[in-house]
């Protein structure tokens, strides 16, 4: 039997990113994943503060090349990757000097989010689709960290519904504290649209004048955890939808066999559809 395809998409990864609990969790997620059976993939954005040097990153011609479209302008993608020689994987990072060379990920010196981070996550989840169909990888589970990581269930759910690359994935989404979306305007709404889109397609990530980035994640995954102990009242709520699994948070030491027990369920219901 051949290996699953696991696709850990995330933007935060230990020792990448300055420590937190999506890094810390992104780290050891997949390594555990990969020495229980599992075929593993990791995307993450290359922000400035990555030092290639250090990490040993280089470019990956044949992936790079690819432009984004972000609200009507054209961005180059270059894609990187960097080795975890201590764990046997492979890291592959998404960068673009517009959006990520800068000296903070989401914050300026002075502690304020960017005014661009809803346009760096457009790029972000785009980006991450078609480099994945340029690996010509079809990943049996999608895994996505982070409120950057939420147009991908929505994406994969709409506009990439009839790609048969992602006909047998299924998407388990990761919701936690930390979030921006209060930073985020109408304009996110406009952005987002790819594909023939419209604004209502994306209602599911709009609560009356606020951006819901978390609930419009859920909406489309197939499978939800809970990666924070605390998350907000409106997040709490949309994980109560009876129609889809949810993963409660852990603070076991052994949570990461919940995790690879959650993909097996998510994997089973892809079985018995077929």
């Amino acid at each position: 039997m051949s290996k699953k395809k696991v696709l850990i998409v995330t933007q935060e990864m230990k020792p990448y990113t300055i420590l937190s609990e999506i890094g810390e969790i992104a780290r050891k997620l997949p390594q555990y994943i990969q020495e229980n059976g599992m075929e593993i993939r990791i995307l993450m954005p290359r922000y400035g503060t990555i030092n290639e040097r250090r990490h040993r990153l280089h470019e990956v011609v044949r992936l790079s090349g690819m432009n984004i479209i972000v609200d009507d302008d054209d961005f180059p993608l270059i894609i990187k990757v960097a080795s975890l020689p201590e764990a046997r994987m492979q890291v592959y990072f998404l960068d673009n000097e517009d959006f990520f060379k800068r000296k903070h990920i989401f914050t300026s010196d002075d502690d304020v989010p960017f005014e661009d981070n809803q346009d760096r996550m457009v790029f972000f989840c785009k980006g991450v689709i078609e480099t994945v169909k340029k690996f010509g990888w079809p990943p049996d589970i999608i895994h996505c960290h982070g409120w950057m990581t939420s147009l991908i269930p929505f994406y994969l759910k709409v506009a990439y519904k009839n790609e048969p690359l992602f006909q047998g994935s299924k998407v388990v989404f990761s919701v936690y504290k930390d979030n921006l979306e209060h930073t985020f305007d109408d304009n996110f709404i406009t952005k987002a649209s790819i594909n023939n889109l419209n604004e209502d397609d994306l209602s599911a990530f709009k609560d009356g004048d606020r951006i819901s980035l978390y609930e419009g994640g859920i909406a489309f995954a197939d499978g939800v955890i809970q990666g924070s102990e605390e998350v907000s009242d409106s997040v709490q709520a949309a994980l109560q939808d009876p129609g889809k699994p949810v993963l409660q948070y852990s603070a076991e030491e052994n949570f990461l066999s919940g995790y690879m027990d959650f993909y097996s369920q998510m994997l089973a219901e892809t079985e018995v559809a077929e």
